[in-house]
């Protein structure tokens, strides 16, 4: 479980509704009368909701999204956050296992015997890379196979992390055009003759939208892009830690030495703790971050 988003979006909607209800009593201008620091008024909350501007800001916004993009991404939302929320899926220690393994089956029986290994892997990469080896492809071949699938693979996930860069740019702007419509009708509905109107009100209602778009795009669309191309980053990570173990069994290299040479893809914190590789088994078979 990726905890530290929860704990983030989970504090940052917690200290966004205190200050929302709270009037702190500090400074000189602070009132005579206040009888404590902290004074919690929970119906300021009302000050801050307006059913129309939650309909134009989420409405619009939504609705661009689904006009950006098409229904094969679309339907991949509830995977965007399956994705963001498991934070095990990616082990690089437990790859550097397996290929350790693989050489040290390799130097023994030959490249041949791999394809046992190949087909009780999980991770389609994976054992696409050892079935290739396995078939005696050139090294450059197969080196340039594995290395297209990594970029390709980046790319789709850079497109569904773009989905959310867009609703995160569009829920601003709506938060103003929400902004102009409550200033238009206000300006309408002003009445010189008597004062021109309940001023005040008429335009924090205005500016309540501006607020629930910089809520969606900072809150919310802005932290799920990033978590997923921090999942792109590890999952990128883990199969270069494969093209470059497998290229290195193809080569016949010692699997002590292949082990060193993985390790420096990692920091050394990691390297230390490298004993949790095999505890990692059951989370590193994970298949592709966010794919479609």
């Amino acid at each position: 479980m990726n905890l530290t988003y929860i704990i983030g979006l989970v504090a940052a909607l917690v200290v966004f509704f205190l200050g929302c209800i709270m009037n702190i009593n500090i400074g000189p201008n602070a009132p005579a009368t206040a009888t404590s620091v902290v004074e919690i008024n929970i119906t300021n909350l009302w000050n801050f909701f307006d059913a129309a501007s939650i309909f134009i800001v989420i409405g619009c916004t939504i609705a661009i999204v689904v006009a950006s993009f098409p229904p094969s991404m679309l339907s991949c939302i509830p995977k965007h956050f399956a994705v963001i929320l498991n934070n095990k899926k990616f082990d690089p220690m437990y790859f550097i296992d397996q290929l350790v393994e693989l050489a040290q089956t390799a130097r023994k029986n030959g490249l041949l015997s791999l394809e046992e290994k190949a087909n009780e892997q999980t991770d389609s990469f994976f054992k696409q890379a050892i079935m290739l080896i396995v078939d005696a492809n050139d090294p450059d071949k197969v080196r340039s196979i594995l290395e297209n699938d990594i970029e390709c693979m980046s790319a789709r996930h850079e497109e569904s992390a773009g989905m959310y860069d867009k609703a995160s740019a569009v829920a601003p702007a709506f938060g103003m055009v929400g902004t102009l419509v409550g200033l238009i009708n206000m300006l309408r509905s002003m009445d010189v003759t008597s004062g021109g109107g309940d001023l005040g009100g008429s335009m924090a209602t205005a500016l309540v939208t501006t607020l629930y778009g910089c809520i969606l795009a900072h809150m919310i669309f802005g932290p799920i892009a990033t978590n997923l191309r921090n999942r792109d980053g590890e999952e990128v990570l883990c199969k270069q830690i494969i093209v470059e173990g497998i290229m290195s069994i193809q080569s016949g290299e010692n699997p002590k030495f292949l082990r060193e040479k993985l390790l420096t893809y990692m920091g050394q914190q990691q390297r230390d703790g490298e004993g949790g590789g095999k505890k990692g088994k059951k989370g590193g078979g994970g298949g592709g971050g966010g794919e479609e």
